[in-house]
């Protein structure tokens, strides 16, 4: 579930006014993954999260951190791949939570600027995805929508471009036309990054998409596992 596939989100806002301010919503994203990560007990910190099931909350929040210190260094080697984001984990498995949140906070401002200079942040969608798969694990109900909408306008028009329905989805519509469908915003962003096992999709999409064009909608392919929902 950690690399993606090689298909991209289109990366801009289905509006006019071009592509979001990719520095705020980094900014938002981690105030909050601070935020939350300082609240945590010890019994939170070793849980475990479904969406990520070979990592506990502690084992995220150091990718996390690995991920930001990494995009600063140019330490990209094998990213997004597997053995990558597992050496975030393994070199700060002994790390504090006020010691991620430190390295965090000390990369800030370079992240954002990494942000802001591309239409697809892969570093902000990770932060994204990454702060959503926390508040499910430990049932905290939906993120601060400054943190995943931008991410939905930005990634849902490309990937949703060849799927044969009309996707409604908070006053737009998704999709190659057909059968009309509405979804959940925060559904449907937690769908197109493989939050959402398959079934999960098919209760919004119905019977008229295939397997295959349902499993491509997901940018790091499709799940079995049904995730816990707000």
């Amino acid at each position: 579930m950690d690399e993606p596939v090689d298909r991209q989100p289109d990366g801009r806002a289905d509006d006019h006014s071009g592509a979001p301010d990719w520095a705020a919503v980094h900014d938002a994203c981690l105030d909050a993954t601070i935020a939350l990560a300082a609240s945590l007990t010890p019994e939170q910190l070793a849980s475990a999260v479904p969406a990520t099931p070979r990592w506990s909350v502690h084992d995220v929040l150091a990718h996390a951190a690995g991920v930001a210190s990494d995009v600063v260094a140019g330490r990209m080697d094998g990213a997004p791949g597997p053995a990558w984001t597992a050496r975030h984990v393994a070199e700060r498995a002994d790390r504090t939570v006020a010691d991620l949140i430190e390295e965090l906070a000390a990369t800030r401002a370079a992240v954002a600027a990494v942000a802001a200079g591309t239409d697809r942040p892969a570093v902000v969608w990770d932060r994204s995805v990454h702060l959503a798969d926390l508040h499910e694990a430990l049932g905290l109900g939906v993120p601060p929508d400054p943190t995943w909408r931008p991410v939905l306008a930005s990634a849902a028009p490309g990937l949703l471009a060849g799927l044969p329905l009309s996707v409604a989805c908070a006053g737009r519509t998704y999709g190659a036309g057909g059968p009309e469908v509405t979804v959940d915003a925060y559904e449907l962003v937690r769908a197109l990054f493989s939050r959402r096992s398959r079934r999960q999709v098919r209760e919004w999409a119905g019977p008229t998409p295939s397997d295959d064009e349902l499993d491509a909608l997901a940018v790091f392919g499709p799940r079995e596992d049904d995730q816990p929902r707000p």
